[in-house]
């Protein structure tokens, strides 16, 4: 569990950290220090003008109050007010201005939000960049927590944690991900725990060619040990009174990297993509691709968007989680909260959904559940603002009907009408970049050729594309190229039931075997049926009756289930899923390939592998989302064009390696089964 810092305000109105003995920021003028040893030291707006990317990575070893992300934030907007300056000097016509920022900070001792607002008070000019960090300053939970700032130019990658077990956890590629390093954190005097040579090696295994740093210290170990990691070392005039700092830059990047071969994500131009689906995974990558410019084209089978799994008109929205800090959880727990803080986005930038965020209410209505329920209360893994238990007396107080059950409660969840979030957050994504849609458009065949992926529809040709992202549910394994894929579907009807008096009561969502939404148009979501192996959308009578048999088989001795209507419309999808339950989020993994190259894995080796071929070079995934993708499609989304785009991964190494495409072909070589 992430423990807060506890800190005091001195004299001066400065944070102070108790545990440290030490300011935040300097007493004098802490902007203008970070903005000197920080920014400038980095020399920061050379860089932003020439640089070898279209963004810039920028690493910092403690978040504290976040005053060097918001100074960096306002300098990087007057970059981009700046940069078509015709007198900007610019010493190598290859190079280009950086369009996005991303920051990566690392906080063991996380400030609360009241104290990190008070103490940010004190600098003005940064007040509407520090509302908007407020507004989405993340909860106690471990692991890396991706905020996004002006429709995605800033990134804020925030990892809770002690630092080096944040940076063992992260995805790191051969390449390396950092160009500038923020190298703060209390004095080492205060703080040797983080003043490591450990600390030192990761920060160059992390950094690319050329990366720099820049430190408030001048402590000859400090300077030692980075010299000895690699960096090249110097002293230079400090801020204030301060006599000496401490910068410097790293010349050639070592080939350190987290992520074995067999689970790489290799970097695509991304100059023309087509996207084949309509439901909430296909807008969300559509919208991470529109915030970095990248145009796509969108096939839709269907006449318009929504009409597959995502087609409820009330969707629950709440993490699963389990008793356990599992790659599962970590994966459910982090995508819901990104999902949470871009649908809140969405509505604030003026795109409707109805939605309602009441808390979801998941009940222990066997007892089995409620043993899994006091396993993870006594775990105490889980912040409780995510999810807490909570009594049979508590729980009807929250949901407002009595059912004498126990469970545990999700404060942060709710429910939406998918249809209309899928349509908003694709409007989002129009608005931020021209989007060509085809709907009624049935892609029957995909084709690799040298210019690039052409589709087919009914005799009609479209592309090149030089990437092909498949979210098309149960429809994923319909091409030649993707039969093999191992869809697990899964086919469920949710029933719209009349709400009754009693019902109307019902102030959040519950959850038994299946799900009880609030009154919404005077009707309740009741659901859901469960039949593996179909594909059929076919409404029938005999689930709606199941599900009603469902609800009073929990709830048969409470009043607002037995006073419902009758059930006047029903929706019926398949939920596509994998086997171990989590979707898939990369390029596709061709198994002919996998074997020829990483044979050893047979023989329990880790060494010696031939190079992938990459027949299919160009053709991703993202699709198995079950059930919960209105919880995880977004983040999963992220994380696949991050990657296609050469740039740190909101999903850790684990989490990333979980929901690999090869996942199942890897499994199988090292069990001798292929």
């Amino acid at each position: 569990m992430i423990k807060n810092a506890e800190i005091h305000f001195n004299n001066l109105g400065t944070p102070v950290a108790d545990n440290f003995n030490d300011v935040y920021f300097s007493n004098d003028d802490g902007l203008s220090e970070s903005d000197y040893v920080f920014y400038q030291q980095n020399n920061m707006p050379y860089r932003l003008q020439n640089h070898d990317q279209t963004h810039f990575v920028i690493a910092e070893t403690g978040f504290g109050t976040g005053l060097n992300f918001l100074n960096t934030w306002q300098q990087f907007k007057n970059h981009l007010t700046n940069r078509q300056h015709p007198n900007r000097e610019v010493h190598n016509l290859e190079q280009q201005n950086v369009k996005r920022l991303h920051f990566i900070s690392f906080e063991k001792y996380p400030i609360k939000a009241t104290e990190l607002k008070k103490a940010l008070q004190v600098w003005p000019t940064l007040a509407p960049l520090t509302d908007q960090l407020l507004k989405k300053y993340p909860i106690n939970l471990a692991g890396c927590h991706r905020l996004e700032f002006d429709d995605g130019q800033i990134i804020l990658d925030l990892h809770f944690g002690d630092v080096q077990e944040s940076i063992a956890a992260m995805s790191n590629p051969a390449q390396g991900l950092i160009d500038a390093w923020y190298l703060d954190g209390f004095a080492p005097s205060k703080n040797p725990e983080m003043w490591q040579q450990s600390l030192f090696n990761a920060m160059v295994n992390l950094s690319r060619t050329s990366a720099t740093f820049a430190t408030f210290t001048a402590a000859g170990f400090v300077r030692r040990g980075l010299a000895e990691a690699g960096f090249t070392v110097q002293k230079v005039k400090g801020h204030g009174n301060k006599r000496e700092m401490l910068t410097g830059y790293l010349t050639q990047a070592n080939d350190a990297h987290s992520t074995p071969a067999y689970f790489a994500h290799q970097p695509s131009a991304l100059s023309n993509v087509a996207v084949i689906g309509g439901g909430i995974a296909s807008s969300a990558v559509i919208y991470s691709l529109a915030k970095r410019g990248i145009g796509a084209q969108l096939f839709c089978q269907d006449s318009q968007l929504a009409m597959g799994a995502s087609h409820n008109v009330q969707g629950a929205v709440y993490p699963h989680l389990q008793a356990k800090n599992s790659p599962h959880s970590e994966l459910f727990a982090h995508s819901f909260l990104y999902a949470k803080r871009l649908y809140q986005q969405l509505t604030e930038n003026g795109f409707h959904y109805d939605h309602q965020w009441c808390g979801v209410l998941q009940h222990a209505v066997k007892q089995p559940l409620a043993e899994r329920h006091q396993n993870i209360e006594n775990k105490q893994l889980w912040p409780t603002e995510l999810m807490h238990s909570v009594t049979p007396e508590q729980g009807d107080e929250i949901a407002g009907v009595c059912t004498g059950y126990s469970g545990v409660y999700f404060p942060l969840g709710g429910w939406v009408n998918p249809p209309q979030l899928v349509n908003a957050l694709f409007q989002q994504a129009q608005a931020l970049t021209a989007i060509q849609s085809h709907f009624n458009c049935d892609i029957e065949a995909l084709e690799k050729t040298s210019q690039g992926w052409l589709l087919k529809s009914h005799g009609q040709l479209f592309g090149p594309f030089s990437d092909v992202i498949i979210c098309a549910g149960e429809h994923s394994d319909r091409f030649a190229q993707t039969q093999s894929l191992p869809i697990v579907g899964v086919r469920g009807q949710v029933s719209h039931v009349q709400a009754s008096a009693a019902s109307r009561q019902l102030k959040t969502v519950l959850c038994h075997k299946g799900y009880f939404t609030p009154a919404y148009l005077d009707h309740h979501c009741m659901g859901a049926t469960f039949e593996k192996n179909s594909k059929s959308r076919a409404v029938t009578e005999q689930d709606n009756q199941t599900n009603r048999e469902q609800l009073l088989n929990f709830y048969g001795q409470t009043e607002f289930a037995t006073s419902l209507g009758k059930v006047t419309a029903a929706k019926a999808a398949v939920r596509c899923s994998f086997i171990d339950h989590l979707p898939m989020a990369g390029e596709w993994a061709q198994q002919s390939d996998y074997i020829q190259a990483f044979a050893n894995l047979r023989l329990g080796k880790r060494y010696q592998y031939q190079a992938l071929q990459k027949p299919q070079q160009g053709l991703h995934l993202l699709t198995g989302f079950g059930a919960r993708g209105l919880c995880s499609a977004p983040l999963c989304a992220e994380h696949l064009i991050a990657a296609l785009n050469n740039e740190p991964l909101p999903l850790s190494e684990r989490v990333s390696q979980a929901i690999h495409p090869a996942r199942f072909i890897v499994r199988d070589l090292i069990r001798n089964k292929i």
